[in-house]
Order: structure tokens, then sequence, then C-alpha cells
């Protein structure tokens, strides 16, 4: 499906600005020019390597016909949250100090209108309680709508986090960012950190509490962006959990869960064979490429583009999967766009964190409402490295 999927996503995005002249005018002098003239000069056969992504989509867009599962051209996906089920819905929750780990994944204690019907030979938690109630939620619903529990969790502290923590924003995303890294560290395709490693397993040893105490089913499906931080996040956190022998941990690499895309460096996702060599026996989508063919180093996604791309792996992962518990290991940009297209208020994640979401999809007669969707834009860089915060400096 990736492929598909990526043509879909092409085929939504408007003509890319020329960049030819910000490549010829490139003077590989710093650091920055130097390292971004290299990948210009070993990808492409000319400087006129960015190419619009209309042109892109016009050579592969008979995959997005063969390959692609999608609705006919009369209807479409809506999604929504439903909401009093979970503290991260309620505005008074306050993102920034919120620890799933600390309020039973924020699931709120309260009574269902099911719990009549379920089985009282004895006492349920409120996990199996709520369990109980989305199975209802879902044989009682009409065709053409389902809910799944879609847990998405950030990955765990990169070297990238640490590098912008310590350069500041202003001049990680001016100049750092686009290096590989310093002389001391690589954050190109960033790894996780001793306190990565440290917050993905304590979302393991949570999930093995809230199994034993809780009751609390385990994901049917596992979803993960193609970078290795979140692919290492899901490793830990999932393996040694008892899972259910149909539903093993066995994740699905899709390239469409990916961060922002372009640019920063630890957004370049590492060949497929890199990845395949280090999660063995995962399973990539259909049609994923061997090299990154989404990255680019002059230009960077824009918020409305990627919620086009959420939207995407949002309507793939509904129509090919009848599962309900589903884990996505991602990214806090990421997390924020499937937000939006889920219509969840706004809800930020510190490295770490997870927040699962009930969400309601219902297929639609008709046409949605057209969208604004802005092309990727010029990154603006620095020449030097501008100066440390006066904290670290």
């Amino acid at each position: 499906m990736s492929s598909a999927n990526i043509a879909r996503y092409m085929a939504k995005i408007p003509m890319i600005p020329e960049h030819e002249r910000l490549v010829k005018d490139h003077q590989p002098q710093t650091p920055v020019d130097r390292q971004r003239y290299r990948y210009i000069s070993t990808r492409c056969l000319s400087v006129k390597c960015v190419v619009s992504f209309a042109l892109i989509a016009t050579v592969i867009v008979a995959l997005m016909i063969t390959m692609g599962k999608s609705l006919p051209p009369d209807e479409f996906a809506r999604y929504e949250v439903i909401t009093g089920f979970f503290q991260q819905d309620d505005p008074s929750t306050v993102p920034g100090t919120f620890d799933y780990a600390n309020h039973n994944f924020g699931l709120i204690d309260q009574v269902y209108d099911t719990d009549a019907d379920y089985d009282t030979t004895e006492s349920k938690t409120q996990w199996q309680r709520f369990d109980h109630k989305v199975f209802r939620l879902n044989r009682e619903s009409r065709r053409l709508v389902q809910y799944k529990i879609m847990f998405l969790a950030r990955h765990g502290e990169g070297y990238h986090n640490v590098a912008e923590s310590y350069y500041g924003t202003p001049a990680w995303n001016c100049y750092w960012s686009l290096l590989d890294g310093n002389t001391t560290t690589t954050w190109a395709d960033a790894h996780l950190t001793s306190a990565g490693i440290a917050q993905a397993t304590k979302a393991n040893t949570y999930w093995k509490t809230m199994l034993a105490t809780q009751k609390i089913s385990t994901p049917e499906s596992y979803y993960s962006s193609p970078l290795y931080r979140c692919l290492d996040t899901a490793r830990i956190t999932f393996t040694g959990l008892e899972t259910d022998d149909r539903h093993p941990f066995l994740p699905t690499i899709k390239e469409l869960l990916r961060e922002g895309i372009g640019a920063h460096t630890c957004d370049r996702r590492s060949n497929k064979s890199v990845i395949a060599n280090a999660f063995p026996r995962w399973r990539f989508e259909e049609g994923f490429s061997e090299e990154d063919e989404l990255w680019k180093p002059l230009v960077r996604e824009t918020e409305s583009a990627q919620d086009a791309r959420s939207k995407i792996v949002l309507d793939d992962i509904f129509a090919t999967d009848s599962n309900t518990y589903i884990a996505v290991s991602t990214h806090s940009g990421e997390i924020a766009s499937l937000l939006r297209v889920l219509g969840h208020r706004v809800f930020s994640l510190s490295t770490g964190q997870i927040i699962p979401v009930l969400v309601k999809q219902t297929i639609v007669n008709g046409t949605p409402l057209p969208t604004t969707i802005e092309p990727w834009t010029p990154v603006s860089t620095c020449s030097e490295p501008p100066p440390l915060p006066t904290a670290v400096s």
C-alpha cells in the first residue's frame, strides 16, 4: 500500500515552488552547505533533482489504481473522537503535566450504560468494562460505522531532541538540524538516548502492570513510523508482553506515519534493508521503497500537507484492518496531525508519552468539503552556527 498511498498524498499537494535557483546559488562553504551539497550531488544526476509532486504523481499514479484500496469517488471517510472516556479529552487536563502512567492511561472511572448486560459473576475492572462498551458500539453500529481504540505513542527521547535542547530551537532549525550530527553525536535518523530507552522501558513495565491488574486488552495490531527512534520504542515497549496468540507483536512499518518531512536529517529515514536488518520479521507495508523517496534537503512539509498525509494513513488502517485495539509508534508532530484530523483537542506529548483515543469512522455519501493544502516551503538557513543559549554557553 505504500506506493499507492504516497501517490495519493503527492496528488493532493500543489506543485512545490521552484528551488532550482536555490541549488544553483548554493556555494558549499559552511559545514551545512557542504553536507547538503554532498547529499544533493550523490543522489541526483544534476542540480534539477527537486521536482514537483505533481510530476512524481503523474509517473506513479497508475499504482494508485492497481494497488490502492480506496473508497468510491462518491464516498469519503469522516472521523471523530468520542469524548467523555479519557481525561485527555477534558479541556481541564493539562498536557504538560499529565503522565499516562499515573492515570490508568487516562481512562475515566465511570459507570457505562452497557455494564448491566456484562458478565456479573465477578467484578470487572474499568478497562474490562470499557472494552465491553466499545464491543457493543461496534456490534450495534451501522454497516458504514466502526470504532477503534488507538494508542498513539510518541517515541522516547532521541539524540536529536538532546541536540535541539542544547543548541536552542532557532539554531537547531536553521543550522544544526540540517547536518547529520556534530563531532560527538549523530542524529540523522536519530536513535534513542539512554533516557529514551528508559522511557520505552517504563511503557513496557506499565503495560505489564495494566495487563496483570486492570486486565486491559493488548493491542491487536501494531504500526510504526519507519524512523529508528519509533521502531526501537515499539520494540522495547511491547517485547515480552503476554499477547493474544492471534495477535502477536508483529508491527507493520508504514511510510506515512513519519514525522514532518524534509530538511531535518533526523527525519530522513534509513534504507529499507538497514531497517530490515535491525528489525527482522517486522512487516513493511506493500510497496515500501528501499530508499527514502519523500525526504528533500531544501524544503519542508507544511502542516496542511501533513494533515492530508495523516488522513490517508488513517483511511488505509481503517479500510484494511478489522481489529479494534491499535498501537501506533510515531512522533509528536505526527500525533498532533492525527489528532487534528480526528477532531481531538490539542494535546502535546513529551517524549515517551502515550495518548489513547476512541475513534469513530463513518463512511459518508458525497464529497468532503474542499480544503487548502499548502505546498512544501523552503527552509531558512544560517551560514554560521548561532551562539549557544546563555545557559549552556
